[in-house]
């Protein structure tokens, strides 16, 4: 797992400022796998038990016969698309978390999990694991794919194909009254900057500083101890800008939108740095025959406009794709 991965993990369960939602997500370490859904063949409800971190919608999506054929006969005769989820023991919103009924694992991952199952015609199976178990249900072939905010890399590519769904980002998140613009690092220069330690933003942002300084310019780098201590040294004016992982910023730019000092995410900028846009993919065995089909399904959903509803329900909006890829460019060994 790379470091923004572990950043994100603590942050998503972190960020949970309601009470309710901090019952929701503890619950998540007692189960291994989501109840069943109840959506009818050729519908699948996006956001459901969400709590509040998605717009719930039901989208119509039918099974497509030419893209069924193309999967591999042991998974299209099985009836049944095993996802692996990676989210013991506490989730991380909005992407994959314990829902508020308690048993539905619920969150992007496993809703676009969902709708890929849809395409095929196959009933979606949900399972969910720690990190580590997750890889090790894809590679003993008890799980046939893995929705869990994984980052295509080339070292991952040795065992793994990959289907790109969503761009890897991280975000510059502020306050919303505050009307600083990003323009690039020189536009740092005087501010206050949260970031986790031993993450790949704070290695990025770290680079920056550098560069500034090297101009004669600097700004201040703080350290907190999780999620919420930083969200609170934001609301505070403590910090002007925290450097973190894009979907824990549209997380916390949700559950603060009534709330007195509402957030937004003034720029995104890629986790891989800039030379390569990040990508998160759905992961396959290699050599499975299960990675192209996925590609033709997300594909489908691009076209289609189930994607677009999707990625807006957890306000994803600014990590979409045009396409989806069969093993894109990934991160190269040397930056893992």
């Amino acid at each position: 797992m790379t470091t923004h991965t572990t950043r994100l993990r603590r942050a998503g369960s972190a960020l949970l400022v309601a009470g309710a939602l901090v019952a929701t997500v503890a619950g998540c370490a007692g189960n291994s796998a989501s109840a069943s859904t109840t959506d009818k063949k050729g519908e699948v409800t996006v956001g459901a038990h969400s709590n509040g971190a998605a717009k719930q919608v039901t989208l119509d999506v039918p099974e497509v016969a030419k893209i069924r054929a193309e999967l591999p006969a042991s998974v299209r005769t099985s009836g049944e698309l095993t996802i692996g989820i990676g989210a013991l023991p506490a989730g991380f919103p909005p992407l994959a978390y314990l829902g508020d009924d308690q048993k539905t694992l619920t969150g992007a991952e496993p809703d676009l999990g969902r709708l890929v199952a849809a395409v095929f015609g196959l009933k979606p199976v949900v399972s969910n694991a720690t990190w580590d178990n997750l890889f090790v249900g894809i590679d003993t072939g008890k799980t046939d794919i893995g929705f869990s905010n994984i980052t295509d890399t080339e070292q991952r590519k040795q065992k793994y194909d990959f289907a790109s769904y969503r761009d890897d980002n991280l975000a510059l998140q502020v306050l919303k009254k505050n009307d600083w613009k990003w323009t690039g690092p020189d536009s740092l220069a005087g501010k206050t900057v949260a970031v986790s330690a031993g993450t790949n933003q704070e290695k990025i942002l770290l680079a920056w500083q550098k560069q500034l300084q090297g101009e004669g310019k600097d700004f201040t780098i703080k350290y907190f101890q999780d999620a919420n201590a930083t969200y609170l040294a934001l609301d505070s004016g403590k910090i002007d800008i925290d450097f973190t992982p894009n979907p824990s910023a549209a997380y916390q730019n949700t559950q603060s939108a009534k709330s007195a000092n509402p957030t937004r995410t003034e720029a995104t900028y890629s986790g891989a740095g800039a030379s390569l846009q990040g990508l998160i993919a759905a992961t396959t065995k290699k050599g499975s025959g299960l990675a192209q089909p996925t590609v033709d399904a997300i594909n489908y959903l691009i076209e289609n406009g189930q994607y677009a509803k999707w990625l807006a329900a957890y306000n994803l909006a600014n990590e979409g794709v045009q396409k989806s890829e069969l093993n894109p460019p990934g991160l190269p060994i040397t930056n893992e």
